[in-house]
Formats: structure tokens, sequence, C-alpha cells
């Protein structure tokens, strides 16, 4: 199942179309970034991480959820669910296969489109720079997988594929728009009496901040950028802690979908 759905999405282009995306629009970012304060090229590892973190986290919450919020759905409405149904397997393999399938597609696409770039600035970046930017293509991909799950499980509860749909849009309004606006204005409202100490434990219920607080904390001048120092402790921010709240973001949604579709 995971095979023959990495193959669609290599047969229809969509694995190479997400990677030109990718690298171009790190391309652009990388060199012209700081054209607003009159400067053109690569300035540094940390701004271009700084810049890229910016763009990741809406462009590839958007693309997982629009990549698998029709994976069971989409199969119940072209009536071809009955069939693989019918096959000598359980349904718990026929959705970890779908799920597996499109992470490949979507890891191979991230990857690549990124990869490309951190070979183009290889000579410039130098080997710290590239070992903090594959750090952050890696990310990347973990935040991409932690938003395909909340996809796949909106695929198996949501009775058709424009309800599926909608849900997907909404739940990427609510986490990288909405989220931390609720956050700051509670911060606001209660003048930083309420809710002050346990802000830093409420972003680990957003995968788009673990992937802002795993890339921020892993440079000084990022760090700084984004100011996130005084709001999050150094012992939160640790990769192995951030990396384990993401993989509960990818494992969790996935045992919601198991136990409805089993249902």
């Amino acid at each position: 199942m995971a095979a023959k759905e990495l193959r669609d999405r290599l047969r229809n282009r969509w694995v190479l179309a997400v990677a030109v995306v990718f690298t171009a629009l790190a391309l652009v970012i990388a060199y012209f970034g700081g054209a607003q304060q009159g400067a053109v090229g690569l300035r540094s590892i940390e701004f271009t991480i700084a810049s890229l973190v910016s763009l990741v986290i809406y462009l590839v919450p958007l693309i997982a959820l629009l990549l698998g919020f029709d994976a069971i759905v989409g199969e119940r409405e072209r009536g071809s669910l009955d069939l693989l149904l019918a096959l000598p397997i359980t349904r718990l393999e026929l959705l970890l296969g779908k799920y597996l399938g499109l992470a490949a597609a979507f890891c191979l696409s991230t990857l690549l489109g990124f990869g490309l770039v951190a070979l183009l600035l290889a000579a410039q970046l130098g080997g710290a720079g590239i070992y903090h930017y594959l750090g952050f293509m890696l990310s990347s991909a973990l935040l991409g997988l932690a938003f395909l799950s909340p996809a796949v499980m909106l695929s198996v509860f949501a009775a058709d594929r424009t309800r599926a749909s909608g849900l997907s849009i909404a739940l990427w309004f609510f986490f990288v728009l909405v989220f931390d606006l609720l956050l700051l204005g509670v911060l606001v409202l209660g003048g930083g009496q309420v809710g002050g100490a346990a802000l830093p434990y409420l972003l680990l219920f957003n995968p788009a901040d673990i992937f802002r607080i795993l890339n921020v904390f892993s440079l000084d001048d990022v760090r700084s950028m984004y100011g996130l120092t005084s709001i999050v402790p150094s012992a939160l921010a640790s990769p192995w802690l951030m990396g384990g709240a993401m993989v509960g973001w990818i494992v969790l949604p996935l045992a919601l979908a198991s136990w409805r579709f089993r249902r």
C-alpha cells in the first residue's frame, strides 16, 4: 500500500513539483532575503535559517494537510475503499500503508528540494552551516509528518472530501495563525500574571511552535532574533524533547484514526 501510494505521487509529478517549489523559495530567501536592508546574497546561516523557518511554518503544514486530507475519504467516494478492504490486509495495515506512502512522498520532496539548496550553498555555508542546515531540513520533514497525521485522521472521520478539505484548512488556520494569538491574548488580558508559567508547555500543543523552538534554539543569533529565550526555558528546548513531542503529534492522531477506522 505504501509503495503504491508513493508511485502514484511520483507518477503525477507531485514530488517533483513540491521539490521545485521548495528549492526556488529557499534560494530566493537565501540570496534576496536581505534586500530590504540593501544587501543581496547569502548573509549568514543564522539569517537564512530564521527566514526559512518563517516560510516553512506557513507552507509545509498547508502542503501536508492538502496531501493527506482525502487519503481515506477519497477512496470511499471513488468506490475503491471496499475493494481495498477486500484484500487480505487489516484496516490498520491499510491506514498505515496510506500514511507511510504519503509520508515518503512528502519527505522525498522536502529533502530533495532543500537538499539541492544545501549542495548549491555548501561552499558558502561551511561545515558548521551545513550541519545546522541539515537539522533544519530534518525538522521540516518532521513538521510535515506531524501535520500529515491529523490530515489522515480527518480523512477517516469526515463524511466526504468537501468536509475533509474544509476541516484541514481550518486546522491550518488554527495552528498557524490563531493558536499563538490566543496565547498572547490570554497573557495580555491577564497582565502577564495568568498563564505565564504554563506558556512554554502550552506551546507543545502546537507542532508549528515545536518546530520554531527546535530551530530557534539551535543557534544563538537566531535565538536572540526571535526573543524566545525569555519565554522558553533552555531545559524545555532540548532537541530530544522537542523531537519526542513532534513524534507524539505523529502517533496520537494516527492512533485515533485507527480506532475510528476499525469501527
